[in-house]
Formats: C-alpha cells, sequence, structure tokens
C-alpha cells in the first residue's frame, strides 16, 4: 500500500536548518515522515532554497510572490513584520495569490490526500478556497485565533474552521474560542507542537553556584513576549543577576533602550545547538507573557517546553497554555501577567533557593515529556489515521 501524502502549508519556515527560526513544522513533518510522504509549502524568505529536501519521504518547495528585492514578508511573523513596517502591507495580496497558485499546482502535481494548514488566516483560507475536497487540518498556534478580530476575519475564520475536518490548538482556551468560531467540538483538540528535550539532546550541565543569578528569556522581540516587563522588574530588584536575551524582532531597539545599564546580553537568534547551550547556562528561564493590544498572545511557546526539558527553573505568567503546561509551585512558578513585582519576587525566591530550583527544574523536565516531539508525532500519527478513515 502506497504512503499517505501530506501537503503542509505554513508562512514560517527556516531557511536554513538550524538558523534559529522556529521549526516546529519541519521536526513533525520528518516525524510523519516515517510512514507518509511529506510536503511542505512554504513562501520564499531571503536565503531559502526553491527546493530542499529533509528526509526520503519530505521535501519542501518555497514559491515566490514578490520581487526578490523586497520579499521578505514571510521572514520572521507575518503579522509582526507588517506591524513593524506598514509598506510591507503592499507585499499581502500578491502573497496570497502566490500561496493560491503554488496550493493549486501542487494539488495537481502531489496529489496529496489530506492538507495540513498551519495557521488559520493565510493558510486555512486559502486551502480551504482552492483545495477542492481534499480533507483539511487545520493547526492555529494562537496569534490567529487570538489577534485578527476584525468582522471580516472572524467570518473567514469561521468558514475555515467550520469547514476542517480536525482542527489543533495549543490550549483548552483556543479550543474553547475555535468551537465558538464554528469549529466541531469532536473534531477540535488541544495538541500543542513538540519540543526537542533533553533526551534528545543528551545530557546538559547542571549550573553550578556563582552567587549570580543566571536568567535567560527565549523568544521573538514582539509586545506578547513581555521582556520590556522583565526588564522593568529586574531594574527595580535588588538581584545580583545577568540577563541574557535569545531573539530577534522588531522591539529590538526599544528593549536595547531599556536595558541600558543593566546587565543584559542580546544574544540574537540562535540555532538549536546554541539554544540549548544557553539553557545548559541557566538559572531560571522566564517567559514573561502577556496580551499584546492587538489580542495577540502566546499559545504555548516551544521555547518554553524546551526550557524545561532541559530541567531548568520557569517562571511564566498566568496566561492560558502556559499554565497548563507549568504546575504553580510544582514544575515552576506563575505570576500574574504584566506584574513586575510578583515577577521579581518569583526571581529572588529562586535566587535565594538553590533547592527549590533543583526540585522545579527536576519536575519541569518531567512534565515536559508529554510534550515531546515523539509524543505529538504520535498524536497526529493518530489524527491523520483518522481524518483518512484508516
Amino acid at each position: 500500500m502506497p504512503k499517505p501524502r501530506v501537503l503542509v502549508l505554513t508562512s514560517t519556515f527556516p531557511a536554513r536548518t538550524g538558523d534559529g527560526t522556529p521549526a516546529f513544522v519541519a521536526d513533525l513533518a520528518l516525524g510523519l515522515g516515517t510512514d507518509h510522504d511529506v510536503r511542505i509549502l512554504a513562501p520564499a524568505v531571503p536565503g531559502g532554497a526553491p527546493r530542499e529536501r529533509l528526509s526520503e519521504s519530505v521535501d519542501v518547495v518555497r514559491y515566490r510572490f514578490f520581487p526578490r528585492r523586497w520579499e521578505d514578508l514571510a521572514d520572521g511573523a507575518i503579522l509582526e513584520n507588517v506591524r513593524s513596517r506598514r509598506s510591507r502591507l503592499v507585499q499581502v495580496p500578491f502573497f496570497l495569490l502566490g500561496q493560491a497558485i503554488a496550493v493549486r499546482r501542487e494539488v495537481r502535481r502531489f496529489r496529496p490526500d489530506v492538507v495540513h494548514a498551519h495557521w488559520i488566516i493565510p493558510q486555512g483560507v486559502v486551502a480551504r478556497a482552492v483545495g477542492g475536497r481534499i480533507p483539511m487540518i487545520v493547526t492555529t498556534l494562537g496569534g490567529d485565533l487570538y489577534a485578527l478580530g476584525a468582522k471580516p476575519l472572524r467570518a473567514a475564520k469561521s468558514w475555515v474552521l467550520r469547514n476542517a475536518r480536525a482542527v489543533t490548538v495549543m490550549n483548552q482556551d483556543m479550543r474553547d474560542k475555535a468551537i465558538e468560531l464554528g469549529s466541531t467540538p469532536d473534531n477540535t483538540h488541544v495538541m500543542p507542537m513538540g519540543a526537542h528535550l533533553r533526551d534528545d539532546l543528551g545530557e546538559v550541565e547542571t549550573v553550578s553556584g556563582s552567587g549570580t543569578l543566571r536568567v535567560l528569556a527565549v523568544g521573538r522581540l514582539v509586545e506578547k513576549k513581555g521582556f520590556d516587563v522583565l526588564l522593568r522588574a529586574l531594574r527595580a530588584s535588588s538581584l545580583a543577576y545577568e540577563l541574557v536575551i535569545v531573539g530577534d524582532g522588531p522591539e529590538m531597539d526599544s528593549l536595547r533602550r531599556a536595558a541600558d545599564g543593566l546587565p543584559v546580553t542580546f544574544a540574537g537568534q540562535l540555532g538549536r545547538d546554541a539554544l540549548m547551550e544557553r539553557y545548559s547556562a541557566a538559572d531560571v528561564v522566564a517567559f514573561p507573557s502577556r496580551r499584546a493590544a492587538s489580542g495577540d498572545q502566546d499559545g504555548l511557546p516551544v521555547a518554553l517546553l524546551e526550557a524545561m526539558g532541559s530541567g531548568r527553573a520557569v517562571v511564566v505568567s498566568d496566561l492560558p497554555g502556559l499554565n497548563e503546561a507549568v504546575q504553580d509551585e510544582a514544575s515552576g512558578l506563575v505570576v500574574p501577567a504584566e506584574d513586575e513585582r510578583a515577577l521579581a519576587d518569583a526571581l529572588a525566591r529562586l535566587d535565594g533557593d538553590a533547592a527549590l530550583r533543583r526540585r522545579l527544574g527536576d519536575a519541569a523536565r518531567d512534565r515536559a515529556h508529554e510534550y515531546s516531539i515523539p509524543a505529538t508525532v504520535e498524536k497526529y500519527r493518530a489524527l491523520l489515521s483518522t481524518v483518512l478513515g484508516r
């Protein structure tokens, strides 16, 4: 029997392996490639090859949509790219047209049995419009579901979700919102993206005491990540600390200004191996996420799961998804979002109690195995089997 064929649609994908762009789409595809033929359809980005083979059963096809000199809409997160430079809006209609043409082409050439669209908008909309009768799985990671609340966009989201064969979300709150928009409850599943954990990558070092709390923050430098909250909390504290912020994005300049005079290092965007080294060197990893003015917020950051899998104590905001993965006082500390004092107090508590850091880190590592890539792949393999009727 031939392998089932899965056409994966995404707007965020690394230009090169290990370039620091989130690779959860590739990780899932490679896992499914053992018993599926998978083709990933992604937009062109600077430095990305037109075609790439990740394994014997997984390949990547990139489509062009704009003159190469300015074709940077999908280089990172589309919403944040547009917010940081409004002139990129001119690329959006060409992006949608280019994606629609590419989907039609790959439907004819690849003849998929199922389409897996990452994000309701734009991939879900395009797949629904031009994908014909091919069964569709839609995965929403947060931004498209929480933000994009204008009536026409809500209508588009409802149109996609009502017609999807299955919908996967990152947390229970997102499931409720998807069902509210028209997704069928029986077909709507909480299935976060998988993370590379310590068992996947080998042992990590145990941080030795240095008298200085080593704090790490990881994520795209955008409003919803709340790194400005972390900087204000640390500035107002009396902690002896060193903070490393890993990531890039439109708020880099404003965050550098906010960090002026503080012991803060901006490490930029790192590949997976370099990021794992940063986890190894940290005492605490902070995720001070917040709800952005646009309504956007994290669903469940893969970086959080990786930090937990590295056996590090974590401090997270009390937001859906984060507070489901992290059990307060058991596998980390949970503080109110945007509460600088509570965040500073949590860091000070961990600074003064190495045994607590160790206990929370060990529990976090155990908890993270529920979110490993192999566990996630098995859930998606079962879902695909159901969708395909096998």
